[in-house]
């Protein structure tokens, strides 16, 4: 029962409506003069009214428990889609006295184009939709009476897929969280309803929905690439590289033929004719360099065990891989800020942007994918950072890694300058570790706190950065140098280890006229832990990418490190639930 504040709402709306019919505006009296086509009624009765009671009687017929179906699709009877045809009266928004309008086609065209954006059509009603519109306009033209009530479950079903497809646009399919719950996405919000309604007064369908897919270059660019992909997978992808022993420059069989032709095919080889396809030669090694550094790999032209897998992944998958990070692209917040930092856990790489230009670049070290250690997924804001900071180790790394070593070293320690207290806070005692009977400790009954002094082999190294947050991961120096020298960086803990840690502080000290370079080494070199706000606290973003385009517009591929892709796919393979 409606309530009497809806009641004038819904009152003022049908005062206040004036319907809107292929682009044009009817007045009252060509409303009231329209052909009462109809079934069981003699009276002559406008077509939007009979459509509209036969919405109105299917949405009260169905509660929030139970699912609302038309034409045998089930329409969720969301809070969006309820509201959006109250306010209106059940007025239909997509019919009138002569059938579907030209937005019912434009917003089919939408959803045609749907698999663009790495979403599958089939998940809006598309198939239903067109059948009936198909019904409806062959009806009207043979002059036959309408079926108000079939009318009425295509309306239904464009309404529900408008709200549906535009809530995927803007903040994906799929809740990260279901599938893993270290992974908090900021995903953005809309009135949808509202949203059709502009749809409806404007009547630009394919305007508005471009408005609520992410606005980011990196998206846009990302979607191009799946339009190649795709392309490369229609064309028939690319052949199989039979298995055997690495291929060097040099080497000759007729797997170099078929390397020679799976790199030309990918466009890694701009020439593929050679003299002989089967040589292994100059121009075929840059192309593998070229390929490895697209993918991550170690760049030393030759087509080992690891190069050989990415270069078999088919063209099909990696249309998958496209589309599942186009998704993920979805998930982020609508402004990442005019300066930013990303770090892409997949690809161990720390960018800091502004204005959508790449400033800086460096390489990182992130967590290890099978101990649970791995780095989370989260956005947040750094505002401050450490210089010289002490280490308070935490406890699972205590009393799993270095319980274990100070019993296998008993001067571990104090090699390392760490020391043992009874407890946390200023009630923690210092306690003297060669009293400790560390046989006797097991892991499970580990009881104390340890914590490693400033200082060159501080595992934090020389400066943390700072963004507090519930999974107490920050970003650190590192005294483990030659791991940056690695093509796979995963060592870590779950924090982020920093290439270029000083590049980095000086790039957000700027803006402080007290700190430069000099300055910051100098504080350094004093061994003194020290926090130095950040004049300007800039976002930060922790993300999991394995396919985006850079800067020079080449689409990168990484492995899937933390087995993150196949569930996202799977569910992005799952028919959408009604409701989005």
């Amino acid at each position: 029962m409606l309530s009497c504040g809806l009641v004038v709402l819904c009152l003022c709306a049908l005062i206040m409506t004036c319907a809107r019919r292929d682009g044009r505006e009817t007045t009252a009296e060509e409303q009231s003069s329209r052909s009462g086509r109809e079934t069981g009624d003699s009276r002559a009765r406008p077509v939007d009214e009979l459509v509209a009671e036969q919405i109105r009687t299917r949405i009260e017929a169905a509660d929030f428990a139970t699912e609302l179906r038309a034409d045998g699709e089930p329409v969720y009877t969301s809070e969006a889609l309820v509201g959006f045809y109250v306010r209106r009266l059940y007025l239909p928004a997509w019919i009138d006295e002569r059938g579907p309008t030209r937005l019912a086609d434009d917003f089919v065209g939408c959803l045609c184009l749907a698999d663009l954006e790495g979403l599958r059509p089939e998940d809006y009603h598309l198939t239903a939709v067109e059948n009936l519109l198909a019904e409806a306009r062959a009806d009207f033209r043979k002059g036959e009476a309408i079926v108000a009530d079939r009318w009425a479950e295509l309306d239904l079903l464009l309404t529900n897929a408008f709200l549906v497809y535009g809530s995927h646009l803007l903040a994906g399919k799929v809740d990260p969280q279901s599938l893993d719950q270290e992974w908090v996405a900021s995903r953005r919000g809309a009135d949808f309803a509202a949203v059709l309604e502009s749809v409806l007064a404007t009547g630009d369908v394919a305007g508005s929905l471009t408005t609520l897919a992410p606005s980011y270059r990196g998206y846009r660019q990302l979607r191009e690439a799946l339009v190649q992909c795709r392309a490369a997978a229609a064309r028939g992808g690319w052949p199989a590289i039979p298995e055997g022993p690495t291929l060097r420059r040099g080497d000759r069989s007729p797997r170099v033929a078929a390397l020679r032709e799976r790199l030309r095919l990918g466009g890694d080889l701009a020439h593929a004719d050679a003299a002989d396809a089967e040589l292994f030669d100059e121009a075929l090694e840059s192309a593998v360099k070229r390929f490895q550094l697209r993918h991550g790999l170690t760049a030393d032209g030759a087509a080992g065990r690891a190069t050989l897998a990415e270069l078999n992944v088919s063209a099909e998958d990696r249309v998958d891989q496209v589309a599942l990070n186009l998704e993920r692209w979805r998930w982020l917040p609508h402004n990442l800020g005019r300066r930013h930092i990303i770090v892409n856990i997949a690809a161990f790489e720390l960018d800091v942007v502004e204005e959508e230009s790449l400033v800086m670049t460096m390489r990182v070290v992130v967590g290890v994918p099978d101990s649970g250690q791995y780095t989370p997924v989260f956005s947040d804001t750094m505002r401050y950072m450490v210089l010289n900071p002490y280490w308070q180790v935490p406890h699972d790394i205590a009393a799993k890694d270095l319980l274990l070593r100070v019993q296998q070293d008993s001067t571990y320690l104090a090699q390392q300058k760490i020391r043992v207290f009874t407890g946390w806070g200023p009630s923690g005692k210092e306690v003297d570790p060669a009293t400790v009977d560390w046989a006797a400790i097991t892991p499970d009954d580990f009881p104390y706190r340890l914590c490693q002094d400033p200082g060159p082999i501080n595992a934090l190294g020389r400066i943390k950065f700072m963004f507090p947050n519930k999974f107490n991961v920050y970003l650190h120096d590192t005294p483990s140098r030659p791991l940056f020298g690695r093509a796979r960086r995963d060592f870590s803990h779950g924090c982020i280890r920093i290439q270029k840690p000083i590049d980095l502080a000086v790039y957000l000290l700027r803006k402080d006229p007290r700190w430069n370079r000099e300055e910051l080494l100098r504080a350094l070199d004093e061994v003194v832990d020290r926090t130095v706000p950040i004049p300007e606290p800039i976002p930060i973003h922790m993300l999991y990418w394995t396919a985006w385009v850079d800067e020079s517009r080449t689409i990168q591929f990484r492995r899937d490190i933390y087995g993150r892709d196949a569930p996202l796919l799977e569910a992005m393979r799952t028919p959408a639930h009604p409701g989005g």
